[in-house]
């Protein structure tokens, strides 16, 4: 079985989108709504990877990368951020908060493959 990545988006398309991505890519894969869902299952069980959207309701994608980089089980995690956001004030935000990388919607499969193969070698 291949790494577990946990993909985190508000949006049921983007969610089926990039599992289906990453399956064909030989990762295993869980989706949770938001940040609150995507931190309960994280503390539950470790991720090789956590991509994860911004806007979302209940907790946004900054304050889950803050909330996992806080634990230890999660220090070293790539956390990737896959979002409509594309300012440079956003992405600077997105690496004071943890975040290893930042890709802009809508994402080309090939790179979020690339990526990933990059991030979890």
């Amino acid at each position: 079985m291949g790494k577990h990545v946990l993909i985190v988006d508000d949006s049921a398309s983007i969610r089926q989108m990039v599992e289906h991505t990453l399956k064909t890519g030989g990762y295993q894969v869980t989706v949770a709504c938001d940040g609150q869902e995507a931190l309960d299952l994280c503390q539950k069980q470790h991720y090789d990877c956590v991509l994860t959207d911004q806007n979302m309701p209940r907790m946004d994608g900054l304050t889950l990368i803050k909330n996992l980089r806080g634990m230890a089980s999660y220090g070293r995690t790539p956390i990737l951020v896959l979002t409509t956001e594309a300012s440079d004030d956003m992405k600077a935000k997105g690496r004071s908060a943890g975040a290893t990388g930042w890709m802009v919607k809508p994402f080309n499969p090939e790179n979020l493959l690339q990526v990933a193969a990059k991030v979890m070698p």
